[in-house]
């Protein structure tokens, strides 16, 4: 699981981003000051750094140079709307991208994704069974043979993808639908489109082993027989 490193002084800002990133199947350090950071980046493997810019001992500008100078992993900063100068000084000193407050939550995960894609640290070629899906390319196989997914389909699978090892609840899933689809997708539509995805990517559909139901809960990405990525 990818670790990432959060440094936010804003206790309520800290915890909804947490939330977040767990939700999104990242594990997450947070840490309030600058030192706070800096200990916890020479202590613990990162991925990425999440920094705040104003923090109550310092900014975010040193933990980026010690971020880059320590282990040289994407860092994305979270600036006020508008703060041009923070912005521009934070890229001309290595950062890779920044997000306004407040952001979007699905927009931050994209960013996010995008970043440890660019850098090598987000593996973008899985497989589970006989399956596989190059999420660079948007191509799904089964058996060799290309599958052609509708893109709600496509969206669903990722975020099993993006949660493997975690129970996804139907509540998470219809937002995400809801989010890709631009329009309310209630709870028989979650039904079919699972059924469908099942249909196309299980070898047997009536004995799923790719997407799992957990009863009373959601959905688990399966690992009967382990889940690879390209770069392991």
């Amino acid at each position: 699981m990818l670790n990432i490193l959060l440094v936010e002084d804003d206790s309520d800002i800290a915890k909804n981003l947490t939330r977040l990133l767990r939700s999104e199947g990242f594990d997450v350090t947070h840490t309030i000051t600058q030192e706070e950071a800096i200990n916890a980046l020479y202590s613990s493997k990162f991925d990425l750094a999440l920094l705040d810019i104003s923090l109550p001992d310092g900014n975010g500008f040193t933990v980026c140079t010690a971020v880059k100078s320590h282990a040289d992993i994407p860092v994305i900063f979270l600036t006020a709307s508008g703060d041009e100068v923070s912005v521009v000084t934070g890229l001309n000193i290595g950062a890779d991208d920044y997000i306004t407050k407040p952001f979007r939550s699905m927009e931050l995960i994209a960013r996010i994704k995008n970043a440890l894609r660019k850098s090598g640290h987000s593996p973008s070629i899985f497989e589970i069974n006989s399956l596989v899906v190059d999420t660079a390319s948007g191509v799904v196989k089964k058996q060799g043979a290309e599958l052609f997914l509708s893109a709600l389909e496509y969206k669903l699978l990722l975020v099993f993808l993006n949660n493997q090892n975690i129970i996804v609840t139907r509540n998470k899933l219809l937002e995400e639908l809801w989010d890709a689809a631009g329009e309310f997708v209630n709870d028989n539509t979650l039904t079919v489109y699972i059924k469908r995805l099942r249909e196309k990517i299980e070898d047997d559909p009536a004995n799923p082993q790719i997407i799992l139901t957990v009863r009373g809960t959601g959905y688990k990405l399966g690992n009967r027989n382990g889940i690879k990525n390209a770069q392991e």
